[in-house]
């Protein structure tokens, strides 16, 4: 059996409510009927469909027992507002585990990679608890909490936001020891008067829940360096700084693909360090730089975290590669359909120029979003980055991502739709042994069902092509 997570007992305390029905022990926490666990406490949060509704089936699927504002079957621990009551199991979570050393990441572009990496990390170390998927809100970001175990060592909590005062709060519920910023750059801009600056003073706030003298961990190569090194420094935080620059105490210095991994030169404290890792996205030059830092700041030692760095493997719709094989071949599918805004896009792209490929360089683009009034010229921007790579084929896909469509030169152009389940069969079409095929965009803008329908080309042997 499971290691008991929460007695009704421990909730009732953590969360000021009041047991109904018979006491019981919950070896997990969930606010979803679809991925719920026998044994786990199922939370019936607001929304659009009120969690109430699902606490029968949470019953008849194992939950242990609900934390409910409004009276159900079985048992419960009642509470005025199940959200306030999660956020205090989250902070009773992080008090019983005092010992604990948790670290906090936020910013514009690599967030749940670099998470994941830490983990990685983490798990070498000791007994480590993480974020799942991208849950990284107010609501994922106490949920994380609420399910740490009490013999926690090490955590990393993913930390996100659409608008500025959101990390604030969230910051002062983890309490981190130290916190990275990957970056900062045009992402959510619709949201913020002043811009990027806006976001950088947003992402900022991930520091002001620092223990004392917490390490912060900053991105000496991003323009909003100052101001993040200033924010932080106000804060109390010990700042460590990584970047390509002299002088950063993890400097990059050189990232050269090698097929199906790369490796990376650095100087690590001024003394130098080679190492292998399972990531070909250039991008992952800086981004093993700041999981290096942090994981030192987290007490990992240095041999555990370059044997993480060197097993971690590209996370689904964030640059994972697949061969899809067809009659007379395969090509190459990189997967980078989870997510996109005008760094990561430039970074994808930089890296497929990068790449040695026998065939063609092909990519399927969905529209970025929430980049507000200067979006269409984000978009047509990309036609210069595509044409230093040498990109043989572009296709896109949605209204914004018709301004890069009419920006390239007719022998670039593979196909246009407005939507991507529309472009989805002629980027399959065109898909050739040996080339190698890109799929990226916003999540919100559908390019994972491109994706998908390359993925399902594969031809397994003794299938007809």
């Amino acid at each position: 059996m499971a290691e008991p997570l929460w007695t009704s007992a421990e909730i009732e305390a953590a969360t000021g409510g009041k047991l109904s029905g018979e006491a019981f022990v919950a070896t997990g926490v969930s606010i979803d009927t679809r991925t719920l666990e026998p044994g786990d406490l199922f939370v019936a949060l607001g929304g659009v469909r009120d969690g109430h509704e699902f606490v029968d089936q949470a019953r008849d699927k194992g939950a242990a027992g609900a934390l409910a504002s409004r009276p159900v079957l079985g048992s419960a621990v009642m509470v005025d507002d199940t959200l306030k009551g999660l956020e205090r199991l989250g902070e009773a979570a992080r008090e019983r585990t005092p010992a604990a050393r948790r670290g906090a990441v936020t910013g514009s572009v690599g967030k749940t990679s670099v998470t994941q990496a830490i983990m990685a990390g983490l798990t070498l170390a000791g007994r480590a608890h993480s974020s799942v998927k991208s849950y990284n809100n107010h609501i994922g970001v106490p949920l994380t909490l609420a399910r740490m175990p009490r013999d926690t060592e090490r955590a990393v909590f993913e930390i996100g936001m659409n608008h500025a005062e959101e990390i604030r709060p969230l910051t002062r519920m983890v309490r981190p020891h130290a916190a990275v910023v990957t970056t900062v750059g045009p992402v959510h801009t619709e949201n913020f008067p002043d811009g990027e600056a806006g976001v950088a003073r947003a992402k900022a706030e991930v520091f002001e829940g620092l223990q004392k003298g917490g390490v912060a961990v900053l991105n000496a190569d991003d323009r909003w360096f100052d101001l993040l090194r200033a924010e932080a420094e106000a804060a109390g935080a010990r700042v460590r700084t990584f970047g390509r620059a002299g002088g950063c105490d993890a400097r990059l210095i050189d990232f050269q693909g090698a097929g199906s991994h790369a490796v990376v030169q650095a100087r690590f404290h001024g003394k130098g360090l080679d190492f292998p890792i399972l990531q070909t996205g250039m991008h992952w030059g800086l981004n093993s730089m700041a999981v290096l830092l942090m994981l030192e700041a987290l007490d990992v030692d240095l041999g555990d975290s370059l044997a993480a760095l060197g097993s971690f493997e590209p996370l689904a719709g964030r640059g994972a590669e697949t061969a899809v094989r067809l009659a007379g071949g395969a090509f190459t599918l990189i997967d980078e359909s989870y997510n996109a805004n005008p760094i990561s896009m430039a970074s994808a792209i930089a890296t497929l120029g990068a790449r040695k490929t026998s065939g063609r360089k092909v990519v399927a683009l969905t529209d970025m979003l929430e980049l507000g009034a200067e979006a269409p010229g984000y978009h047509a921007a990309l036609a210069e980055p595509l044409a230093d790579a040498k990109v043989d084929l572009v296709f896109a896909a949605g209204p914004l991502m018709k301004s890069l469509w009419d920006a390239l030169p007719p022998t670039r152009r593979g196909g246009y739709a407005e939507k991507a389940a529309d472009l989805a069969a002629e980027v399959a079409r065109a898909a050739e042994p040996g080339d190698v095929v890109m799929v990226k965009g916003s999540n919100g803008s559908k390019a994972g069902l491109i994706a998908q329908a390359l993925a399902r080309l594969d031809v397994r042997p003794g299938e007809a092509g």
